[in-house]
């Protein structure tokens, strides 16, 4: 459509203004009277304009119009561009008054604007395009499907995209199906590989498999392209021939080596079939783009190949600037999986505001601060991510969920506590915060807080292993309603009979109820599974009560070994050597 201004202009005839010019030249050229003047009206001031009222006004019926669609109120848009057709004689006006009667599903205006858009010089095309909507709108189908055979039947190089839109808008996606499968045949279809595989795509978002992959393979005999293989490909993986599919993509690139798109789809497929290194070769060769990179850096990632990690970095770094540009988070991930966290911080710090990556960057970020033992700077990065995503819960939950985990890490339980309860307001009764807090007021000893979260959580999911552990463990450990601890880790250890951390807690629930060999042996298992601090620290202190304390000292100097700044050991050797 062509702009509002040079496309509803309008010429108003000010009959009145032109009369009073000429008085006006008639009263110059006239002979002056020697009457004196009067205190009459200045001429100007008995001056009449006539215009038309709104509702013989087309550009204000249009401007309404616009003003209605703009608050997405299109009744009301409808109704003011049906009375501005009337008054225009713009068959683009006609035809949007048409468009909107049909949306709004008010067919009597709909065929009186199509009837006014056609007397003043609709393209055929175009009338059988809309009239094959208004059609389906009414569920009249032997009407739509002579208006469609009307619109494909034309010369129009646009015929086959139009008849795709309408079939997409229809209110009865089954009819469109069917209408689909009876026109869109491969007898019809033009000699053009992009309407084929458009047809085929739409079959295939009807649900119409079958028809999508008759269509797919037509074309692949037909036109034998890189992008009727590539599609044909993805539909034979969708069906699980995964040998089909590769055999396909394997031709498209034949075809199209340089593309960039067709080889990492083809390597995709390799790898979700197991095929890694194949997808590893595959993206190698040919042009690196920035998907490319990613995918080489997922595949070597999930084989720990630091080697290859390495080298994608250099080359990285390397590529050219709208490559990097935009890597840089992936830049900033090669750079911190090789411990370069300086780097890390420098490429994340280039993540600008409108890459997708750019909230991760700045978690990433603070993180490594941290890491660095720069725990303010830490902290008061988060606290600008959780202002400037407040209008995002996720996002807020995990600005504030690292905030407090931090917290954890520096052993401030309160401002940790604080951090998950503020994240708990974002997302209420959140089974991941309602147990991380849980954990929390466990370890700064508010057992009751940390019980009744546990149970809340265990209310939200009832059974829950990792809930049912924590709650048992809690218990326990406190010395309080054994009973109760006792079926919850039963439950735990029914679900995960081999889990190192459940058995820590039972073999710590048995010592508690006094049972020391049993208690022992449980705990062994797990240490011997697991070298974890706190299951090593409750071995030694079960072993210190038997009396064998020479056994109960090694395993506190392994202890030792993995974590010098163990908080259980310290506070354990405290009890049992006052």
């Amino acid at each position: 459509m062509r702009s509002r201004a040079s496309k509803f202009k309008q010429l108003r005839h000010f009959t009145a203004l032109a009369a009073l010019a000429l008085g006006l030249v008639a009263c110059a050229n006239a002979p002056s009277r020697k009457t004196p003047p009067t205190a009459s009206a200045q001429p100007l001031a008995r001056v009449v304009v006539v215009t038309p009222d709104a509702d013989h006004d087309v550009l204000a019926q249009l401007l309404a119009g616009e003003l209605a669609l703009g608050h997405t109120d299109l009744t009301a848009a409808s109704g003011y561009y049906a009375k501005a057709m009337v008054l225009s004689n713009d068959p683009q006006v006609a035809e949007r008054a048409a468009k909107l009667a049909i949306a709004v599903h008010d067919a009597a205006a709909a065929q009186q604007a199509l009837d006014r858009w056609q007397a003043l010089g609709a393209t055929p095309v175009a009338m059988a395009e809309a009239r094959a909507e208004l059609s389906l709108d009414r569920g009249d189908a032997d009407e739509a499907r002579r208006q469609l055979e009307l619109l494909i039947g034309s010369t129009d190089k646009d015929a086959w995209r139009q008849f795709g839109r309408v079939l997409v808008g229809a209110r009865d996606q089954a009819q469109a199906a069917r209408l689909l499968e009876a026109l869109a045949t491969p007898q019809r279809l033009p000699s053009d590989a992009q309407a084929w595989l458009a047809m085929s795509e739409l079959g295939d978002k009807f649900g119409r498999h079958a028809y999508a992959m008759q269509i797919a393979d037509a074309a692949v005999q037909r036109f034998k392209s890189a992008e009727t293989y590539a599609w044909a490909a993805q539909m034979k993986f969708r069906d699980g021939d995964h040998a089909g599919a590769a055999a396909l993509l394997q031709k498209a690139l034949a075809k199209a080596p340089q593309n960039a798109q067709l080889r990492v789809a083809y390597a995709g497929m390799l790898s979700q079939g197991g095929d890694y290194a194949g997808a590893t070769r595959v993206l190698e060769h040919g042009p690196q783009n920035a998907e490319v990179y990613s995918l080489r850096a997922a595949l070597a990632a999930r084989n720990n190949d630091n080697k290859t990690l390495a080298v994608l970095y250099q080359q990285l770094q390397k590529a050219p600037q709208d490559v990097r540009q935009q890597s840089l988070y992936l830049l900033g991930q090669l750079a911190e999986m090789q411990h370069r966290d300086a780097e890390a911080l420098a490429w994340y710090g280039q993540v600008g505001d409108d890459d997708p990556h750019a909230f991760d960057a700045d978690l990433r970020s603070a993180l490594i601060l941290h890491t660095q033992g720069k725990v303010a700077d830490a902290h008061q990065l988060l606290d600008q991510l959780q202002m400037d995503y407040l209008d995002q819960p996720e996002p807020l939950r995990q600005a504030y969920q690292v905030d407090a985990e931090l917290y954890l890490r520096e052993q401030k339980y309160m401002q940790a506590e604080q951090a998950f309860s503020r994240a708990l307001q974002v997302l209420p009764d959140d089974p991941g915060l309602l147990y991380s807090r849980g954990l929390t007021y466990a370890e700064a000893g508010q057992i009751d807080q940390a019980v009744q979260d546990f149970q809340r959580l265990l209310k939200i999911k009832p059974g829950d292993v990792d809930a049912s552990n924590a709650l048992g463990y809690t218990l326990a450990d406190a010395d309080r309603d054994l009973p109760e601890a006792e079926k919850l880790l039963q439950v735990a250890r029914t679900a995960k009979p081999n889990d190192p951390a459940i058995a820590d807690s039972w073999g710590w629930l048995q010592y508690r109820q006094g049972h020391l060999d049993q208690a022992a042996q449980t705990l062994r298992g797990a240490w011997l599974a697991h070298k974890d601090a706190d299951v090593g620290v409750h071995l030694g202190e079960v072993l210190w009560k038997q009396g064998r304390r020479q056994d109960a000292q090694r395993v506190f100097d392994e202890v030792r070994k993995l974590d010098p700044h163990s908080s259980s050991l310290q506070a354990t050797l405290k009890r049992l050597q006052p």
